[in-house]
């Protein structure tokens, strides 16, 4: 009964999900080349594994967090899981490269594990455990992307790529006997349908802006059909304010966008994600590069590469696990803007001196205690703003906003790694030196944006029975 009333099971629960869906959004980076000699594809279509993932997750997050704020988050998580069980064993069975990368939509679907979580965690936890739990899952969200960075390396340099997806595939078959058994049933949901419109307005504004930013390194930025997705893009996503607006079911609260602390705990999560792949790039690529003509590299295996990075993965989780106390303390906003400061401090040390091993596994340790910081306070400042039956869909806005600045992160990089005037597989050390400048600007930017996300009191968005409920569940 104490552990039902603390919520140790399904948290438990819900932090093997969440690290099992982390660890494989980037177990795929270091293999990549080992994944295009395997399935005898060019780089271009292999680029194509990354990008079905981030297209897939993108469309499929907001659909599904709205999903299980009406019909239970429960239920839409365990199939969500089975639906990313199949994708990994249809992953591991491929025989062409067609073959993975439809797998690889399939596993885009995981992504709404996340803010799955977070409502559920919202609805079954006391309020008291509540911060150190979403710090704790946060926290495991980052600590997993540097896992798999760590878990790819080694998998690809001492086994085949398939097995980078058998081990998918069990970690999502045991995260799905711990939900099934774990998670209690929610204890209410929201009322409303399933806003369609609404659903394939940003689906398709999101396909369009991502897919411009995955293919404007090899088309150019300046090309007929780059300029024209993000056209489309911008096109769709002011159709679906139109369309959202005064809406009693919409996907997007359009009013809630329009509040400041909303719209900046949004933008912060996209700095971040922007930031995050600056690193996510150029430290394995420069840890492998061999010296050669440039002077920039260690020449590291893959596994080496992910080692270095091991110090700041760990890091996350402890720093995740501050964030309630430090939100007690001090307030959501200050934890936000001290851990985008850190992350600046780290860019900054790395953009000075980064030609010696000690330099990469301390800076990235600096910077994994701030992005431990920043992905877990996201959550809390969102717990703040939006009634209980919107838990869902605010987190998995947050976290689309996160991915679209992963996109662009990524292709700021590669368009930095491309233009740089040097043989192929040579990049100059002055690249990464400005990769990581950018780095810098980007939680610069993260710390104003943090100063102006605070807490702010909820709104009711339900007749007052329903809030009269809510106050009463969370104080007994």
């Amino acid at each position: 009964m104490s552990d039902e009333r603390g919520g140790t099971r399904p948290l438990i629960a819900l932090v093997v999900a969440v690290f099992g869906y982390a660890l494989m959004q980037t177990v795929v980076v270091p293999a990549l080349k080992v994944l295009q000699v395997g399935l005898h594809t060019t780089p271009a279509t292999s680029a194509w594994i990354l990008t079905a993932f981030l297209l897939s997750s993108a469309v499929l997050t907001p659909l599904l967090g709205r999903l299980g704020d009406q019909y239970g988050k429960r239920r839409v998580a365990l199939a969500v899981l089975v639906v990313y069980a199949v994708g990994m064993a249809c992953a591991a069975a491929s025989q062409n490269i067609g073959q993975l990368i439809a797998a690889r939509v399939l596993q885009g679907a995981a992504l709404a594990l996340v803010p799955l979580s977070m409502a559920i965690l919202r609805d079954a936890l006391p309020r008291t455990r509540l911060p150190f739990a979403m710090g704790l899952v946060s926290g495991v969200v980052g600590a997993g992307a540097g896992a798999g960075l760590i878990a790819g390396g080694l998998l690809a340099d001492h086994l085949s790529w398939r097995w980078l997806f058998v081990l998918g595939a069990a970690l999502a078959l045991v995260s799905l006997a711990l939900v099934a058994l774990w998670v209690p049933a929610d204890r209410r949901t929201a009322g409303g349908g399933i806003d369609l419109p609404g659903t394939g307005l940003l689906g398709g504004s999101l396909v369009a802006v991502l897919l411009a930013l995955a293919k404007g390194p090899a088309w150019g930025w300046s090309s007929g059909r780059v300029l024209g997705l993000f056209a489309l893009g911008g096109l769709l996503f002011a159709a679906l304010i139109a369309v959202e607006r005064g809406k009693g079911d919409a996907l997007i609260d359009v009013a809630e966008l329009a509040d400041r602390p909303m719209l900046m705990t949004h933008l912060a999560a996209f700095l971040f994600g922007t930031g995050s792949y600056f690193f996510y790039l150029a430290l394995p690529q420069y840890a492998q590069q061999r010296p050669g003509g440039t002077g920039a590299g260690f020449g590291a295996s893959v596994t080496e590469a992910g080692l270095l990075m091991l110090a700041g993965a760990l890091a996350v989780i402890p720093a995740g696990m501050a964030v309630g106390r430090l939100t007690t303390a001090l307030g959501p906003r200050w934890p936000m803007a001290g851990g985008f400061a850190l992350i600046t401090a780290g860019s900054v040390l790395f953009a000075l001196a980064h030609d010696q091993k000690w330099q990469h596994v301390v800076f990235y340790a600096i910077v994994g205690v701030g992005t431990g910081l920043v992905i877990g306070v996201l959550p809390k400042l969102i717990a703040d703003i939006v009634p209980l039956e919107r838990t869902g869909t605010a987190n998995g806005l947050n976290n689309i906003a996160r991915t679209v600045g992963g996109a662009v992160g990524t292709a700021a990089a590669a368009a930095v790694i491309a233009s740089a005037d040097a043989p192929r597989g040579a990049t100059p050390d002055s690249t990464y030196t400005t990769l990581f400048q950018l780095a810098t600007a980007a939680g610069a930017l993260g710390i104003a944006v943090a100063l102006l996300a605070v807490r702010h009191r909820v709104r009711p968005a339900a007749p007052a029975p329903a809030n009269t409920r809510e106050r009463a569940r969370t104080t007994k």
